[in-house]
């Protein structure tokens, strides 16, 4: 079996993340900051440190700061220089000319429906799928993680984590079959599935490496939960017919789509951080006693 390399990755990024309003407003979700960088850029950081070359943006409308953020910045880094300070905090944000690439969702029509607005740049290769409300903390990253136990097995490589079994009606959930260290072949997917009714309580959370026929099955456009077109349904297609398994991450997960996950987020990497974590650990004490 030829394993193709994993070269692109998409990123849908067309939300109009309502639930941090009013924040969101004028602002895409994915530039709200966790300390100081925002969402979007830790994905991207993500994916490239996992050895992905093209950055591919599904983007709806006013997004245009997602675009800016990624590009040059003259009057910024011209009055850095003037000033004497270093560009090293912004200089590996910019990416090479050509990348990232963006395509328009015109409408909210689910994640498989963002996904397959990218099938032109996609093309007939293997690619990532990387959702940045979910930030991910690990070493080597998830996507790394996933990319290297792609290279062993091939075919389909969804992320594979375990939630509470009352949540489960949340995420897609793996119905699984064998396992093998952090590898659990797919046995079956579900979207959503009603309380109570989970094949298991490993969800998937928003890494994906899949290959390409996942878009031809996407053409057909066939709506699930929530009258959406979901990925979930799509991969469920490929079960049988190409290898497929779920990884389980050696990393923290956090819901950065959720408030709560984000507060989350924002103290666990404060904390860790060598600069600021001892300042914002004597004022959680304080704070909670």
């Amino acid at each position: 079996m030829t394993i193709k390399p994993i070269r692109k990755a998409v990123f849908p990024v067309a939300g109009l993340g309502t639930r941090f309003l009013p924040a969101t407003k004028a602002m895409p979700k994915e530039m709200l900051t966790v300390v100081d960088k925002p969402l979007i850029q830790y994905a991207v950081e993500e994916a490239l440190e996992a050895g992905i070359e093209q950055i591919i943006f599904v983007t709806g409308r006013g997004k245009g700061a997602l675009e800016d953020h990624f590009d040059i910045s003259f009057e910024l880094e011209t009055t850095m220089r003037a000033r004497g300070k270093s560009l090293s905090v912004i200089e590996n944000i910019r990416q090479q000319p050509g990348s990232p690439v963006y395509v328009r969702q015109q409408e909210p029509l689910g994640l498989g429906h963002a996904v397959w607005c990218a099938r032109e740049i996609v093309g007939d290769e293997p690619f990532a799928v990387l959702l940045p409300d979910e930030l991910m903390v690990g070493t080597p990253n998830f996507m790394a993680q996933m990319v290297a136990a792609y290279n062993e097995v091939g075919g389909n490589v969804i992320g594979a984590l375990e939630v509470a079994p009352e949540d489960t009606d949340k995420y897609g959930i793996i119905s699984p079959g064998a396992r093998d260290g952090a590898l659990t072949e797919v046995a079956a997917l579900v979207e959503k599935p009603a309380k109570g009714s989970a094949p298991s309580n490993l969800m998937i959370p928003g890494r994906y490496i899949l290959q390409p026929e996942v878009m031809r099955i996407l053409d057909a456009k066939e709506t699930g939960a929530g009258g959406e077109i979901q990925l979930t349904d799509a991969m469920a297609k490929l079960i049988g017919k190409q290898p497929f398994h779920g990884f389980t991450f050696n990393g923290e997960r956090f819901d950065c789509g959720d408030k709560t996950g984000f507060i989350m987020a924002n103290l666990a990497l404060a904390l860790d951080r060598a600069d600021i974590g001892p300042a914002v650990r004597a004022f959680a004490k304080a704070r909670v006693g």
